[in-house]
């Protein structure tokens, strides 16, 4: 069964993928971006933040700890890659500004075509194996067909059939948790998913890349005095990010198969903890917000 899951674990990376963005594209309309011109200060500060700070900390992170290998090239992908779709979910919960969290993710997800391929090239290329070329068009070409059609696609599904645009949402989205549960199982059979051999000094270092995102985010809208709800939104964009994507470019550049297979284990498990730990600190998030609008 595992041997199968290392054959074909790059469709497997696709296919949860194509769900969780048909899934969010069928809640979005055109209308959705108006919060451009609506609040361009706000949008402009979170486009900023995830496209140009996020990558700097991250650069300036993993040299200060002298960070190399594998999780040098897991933490690059965490900052390469947009907001997510349960960025805009956590934010709703937490009160925050939805609109804006919406709109910050579907401009990041569209910018990702050509801000992820240049990031991960700045940031990894020297950490590669000497043999090893960044494949920048086969990441952008993936990037637009698992990622930027599904997105249209749901939006089209939205416009054609909006009564049925819920439903086609929210079975996509529990498809594509599906396909990741399968991954994590498929991973772990296979011997991709090593908690020992990961360190627990690595797990710290994921910890504090993510509490550095949020100081570094607390910091820079506060300094802009941004309204809470767009803080709490931004905040959401910094942490939850889509690890969807990280997990296809990582079967597509390290697939089990390749002579790069170990590098590519450390970089899924990094991928998989920091989704484990998003998960954890956006809930913790809407929790504290929550306690601040009822005290």
């Amino acid at each position: 069964m595992f041997s199968f899951y290392i054959e074909y674990e790059y469709w497997f990376a696709a296919t949860q993928l194509i769900l969780a963005m048909l899934g969010m594209g069928a809640t979005l309309t055109p209308s959705d971006f108006k919060d451009i011109l609506l609040e361009p200060k706000s949008v402009s500060i979170g486009i900023g933040i995830q496209l140009m700070l996020i990558p700097i900390l991250t650069y300036l992170f993993i040299h200060s700890f002298d960070i190399t290998g594998g999780i040098a090239v897991g933490l690059a992908l965490i900052a390469s890659i947009p907001g997510g779709t349960v960025s805009n979910i956590f934010t709703h919960f937490a009160k925050g500004n939805t609109a804006l969290s919406i709109t910050i993710t579907a401009i990041t997800t569209v910018a990702c075509l050509l801000t992820t391929p240049v990031i991960l090239s700045l940031l990894i290329q020297q950490y590669m194996p000497n043999n090893f070329e960044m494949p920048t068009a086969k990441i952008a070409s993936e990037i637009g067909l698992c990622l930027l059609l599904p997105l249209v696609a749901g939006m089209l599904c939205l416009k054609a059939i909006p009564k049925y645009a819920e439903n086609i949402s929210n079975g996509c989205i529990r498809g594509s948790i599906l396909v990741i549960v399968m991954i994590v199982i498929g991973s772990l059979g296979a011997g991709r998913l090593d908690l020992k051999s990961f360190g627990l000094n690595n797990i710290l270092l994921i910890i504090a890349l993510m509490a550095t995102f949020s100081i570094a985010n607390t910091i820079v809208t506060r300094l802009f005095k941004l309204a809470q709800a767009d803080t709490t939104a931004i905040d959401m964009e910094v942490i939850v990010r889509n690890v969807n994507l990280g997990i296809l470019i990582n079967a597509s550049i390290f697939p089990a198969t390749s002579e790069n297979a170990a590098l590519g284990n450390t970089v899924l498990f990094s991928l998989l903890l920091f989704g484990a730990l998003q998960l954890a600190a956006g809930t913790a998030m809407i929790a504290r917000q929550r306690f601040k609008t009822q005290s």
